[in-house]
């Protein structure tokens, strides 16, 4: 992947405080598995290494995808919206869960009548991923 020159071709991070939302969706599937947030920086490692970069707005840092994991996801293709303030990326993911918790994706609970209803089988457990102390 390559950083687009022109001005107009790059999202416009100025406008929503220097973080702009970013939908993360299985490429093969279509499956949405996340909702994060890139800053510049994180949008241009993004494009130069083909793995998926965010920022973490909880640690106020770079967030290189599966850097504890293992679970990174290879970016297959990178699309902005049509005022250039939220990104979409299409990903391989590798490892088989996007969320933190162990999912596949991030949507792994529904809202119904009853209450919150899990529904997806959870892939690892995070106490032994991240070693959580």
């Amino acid at each position: 992947m390559s950083t687009p020159s022109s001005a107009d071709a790059r999202p416009d991070f100025v406008k929503c405080g220097n973080l702009l939302p970013v939908i993360t969706q299985d490429a093969a599937t279509g499956e949405v598995l996340m909702l994060a947030y890139m800053n510049e920086e994180a949008y241009d490692e993004t494009l130069s290494t083909g793995r998926a970069v965010y920022y973490s707005r909880s640690r106020n840092k770079l967030w290189r995808k599966g850097e504890e994991s293992g679970n990174v996801q290879k970016v297959v293709g990178v699309f902005l919206d049509c005022d250039r303030d939220t990104l979409l990326l299409k990903v391989e993911q590798i490892g088989g869960a996007a969320c933190h918790e162990g999912y596949k994706s991030c949507f792994f609970r529904q809202v119904t009548d009853d209450g919150l209803k899990v529904i997806a089988q959870r892939i690892f457990d995070p106490a032994e991923v991240y070693h959580k102390k």
